[in-house]
């Protein structure tokens, strides 16, 4: 059952609990004394930078801040996201230390001024967590027995998979991460240029790319030894080790933006699914590490404050109520807060819209109904059209700031390259909760090709790109027909009354690689349909 929120109430409630909280210690319930110190402010030793020497010769650049009241205090550790260092998490870090714990935050080997090569959450990596709260347990006033890990992207990535492997993690906060890294560079067997080379060129910039990072990377662009590839991604995917994770029982919070240019929600709902530790997912508009950003700089931001009540909880061992909480929580795009008791709630059920015969006199095809079996549409393969899923970060990042989505003209969309689609006129508002899914059938006329969907709110001629997903496919026979099921990323959006829905399918878009040939023809036919899930 969905527990639905007013913004202008999560707002005034953030405020109350983050200036009355340090004040009412005593009302809420401890379970012991030396966990009072985190509800009230607290003298603290400022920062101290150090070397954390973890083997194998390689030294880590680290900064902590702690109470200077008498310990045993709970303790968090924060690793460095991909191309930044140990200064990223300063303003949380003192926050936290006022609040009575020691926040140790640590680079990444390979980064910044840290030793060695980097790993990308590899094994040297997770080895190196667990080091690194050894010499935190050595030299602080830490509890070793009350001890976080958090981090933003990288450090989102590599403290799940750690929490797998050392039993001493009690919580864990992943901000904009991932858990199955293969399906973050393959997912719908399509490759992402634009992704994988801003993080490419950040390890260039900032960071010393080990050998077999670069290997990985240059396979990837050149498209070559794609089982290698997958190998070396499920190792560094917290899936992977999901028997571990949950053998340990860490209490999870994963706070992800449902466009995420360079980690799809969608891992991490299934992920979330498997947990069975105490766990909370927190989906938002935005792209990778947008809606957390402000919270970095010392800002009121909610995912902040879940990170720091979650914390409380688990790790302090203060009853913030987070535990009682529905543990799924949608932000939708026009600012309400929804709680779920689980992923399966988050939909009632599902309405099916067929794709019906293209006309030939404006080359559109009606959006629900019966799925039309005859009347398939030819397109060219390897031509973009005004459908666009914008730019890798910077499109999505905008629209969670400005509430402004990508837009499409739908009538100079090229029916030449592209299958138009759109529905009546709705009269009451639609709210589309969690993962459509689209069955496609075409017949290629090569073996390998790549279609890109786009499903937009259309207003008059004019659509706001609610969602978009690319799918390749490989090893098909010319001229046979092929259903293609298509899987668009978790979202959760409400179509205003009086607007229209428009599926807009064609083969390029510059987000992605694409396995078509150029110019050849691709039929859009029957029976095809799309599922929308609906609260």
């Amino acid at each position: 059952m969905a527990q639905r929120f007013p913004s202008s109430f999560l707002r005034l409630s953030s405020l109350l609990v983050a200036v009355l909280l340090p004040l009412v210690g005593v009302a809420l319930p401890v379970r012991d004394t030396a966990t009072r110190a985190v509800l009230a402010a607290v003298p603290t030793t400022g920062f101290k930078f150090v070397d954390i020497p973890v083997g194998d010769g390689t030294v880590l650049k680290a900064n902590y801040i702690a109470p200077t009241t008498p310990g045993p205090h709970p303790a968090i550790v924060f690793v460095s996201s991909w191309g930044l260092n140990d200064l990223e998490y300063l303003a949380q870090a003192s926050a936290l230390a006022q609040r009575g714990y020691v926040a140790l935050s640590y680079t990444p080997r390979g980064f910044w001024a840290s030793g060695g090569g980097i790993d990308t959450a590899g094994p040297a990596d997770i080895a190196d967590t667990s080091r690194v709260i050894d010499w935190m347990l050595a030299h602080t006033p830490a509890d070793g027995s009350r001890i976080g890990l958090a981090g933003v992207s990288y450090g989102a990535g590599i403290s799940l998979i750690a929490s797998g492997f050392d039993s001493r993690v009690k919580a864990v906060a992943a901000l904009s991460g991932w858990t199955d890294l293969v399906a973050s560079l393959y997912g719908g067997e399509t490759r992402r240029p634009q992704a994988v080379a801003l993080l490419d060129l950040a390890a260039r910039l900032l960071g010393r790319p080990s050998p077999e990072l670069r290997t990985t990377v240059d396979n990837y662009f050149a498209n070559r030894d794609i089982e290698g590839i997958k190998a070396w991604g499920r190792v560094r995917s917290a899936a992977t080790y999901i028997g571990r994770i949950n053998a340990n029982a860490p209490a999870i919070l994963m706070a992800n933006a449902y466009g995420d240019s360079l980690f799809p929600p969608n891992q991490l709902a299934s992920f979330f699914s498997q947990l069975t530790g105490p766990r909370r997912l927190e989906f938002a508009p935005g792209d990778h590490a947008v809606v957390e950003a402000t919270g970095l700089l010392g800002l009121p931001n909610h995912v902040w404050t879940s990170v720091t009540r979650w914390m409380d909880q688990y790790v302090a061992g203060v009853d913030t109520g987070i535990d009682s909480e529905p543990p799924v929580v949608l932000r939708t795009y026009d600012g309400a807060v929804e709680g779920y008791t689980s992923w399966a709630d988050v939909s009632s059920g599902t309405q099916r819209y067929g794709l019906g015969a293209i006309r030939l006199l404006d080359g559109t095809g009606t959006l629900g109904g019966a799925p039309a079996t005859s009347g398939a549409r030819t397109v060219w393969a390897g031509y973009d059209t005004q459908a666009d899923a914008g730019v890798a970060l910077l499109t999505n990042g905008l629209q969670a700031l400005t509430g402004i989505p990508p837009t499409v003209w739908l009538p100079g969309v090229n029916r030449l390259n592209a299958g138009v689609w759109t529905s009546a006129i709705t009269t009451r508002a639609i709210s589309i909760r969690g993962v459509a899914t689209l069955r496609l059938r075409i017949t290629p006329s090569t073996a390998s090709g790549t279609v890109v969907a786009y499903l937009y709110d259309l207003s008059g001629d004019s659509g706001g790109l609610i969602t978009h997903v690319p799918f390749s496919w490989y090893g098909a026979t010319p001229g046979v027909p092929l259903d293609l099921d298509v899987v668009f990323p978790a979202t959760a959006h409400d179509v205003p009354a009086w607007h229209r829905l428009a599926l807009v399918v064609d083969t390029e878009d510059p987000l992605y690689f694409d396995a078509n040939t150029t110019g050849a023809p691709l039929s859009l036919g029957g029976p095809s349909w799309l599922d929308l899930p609906l609260r």
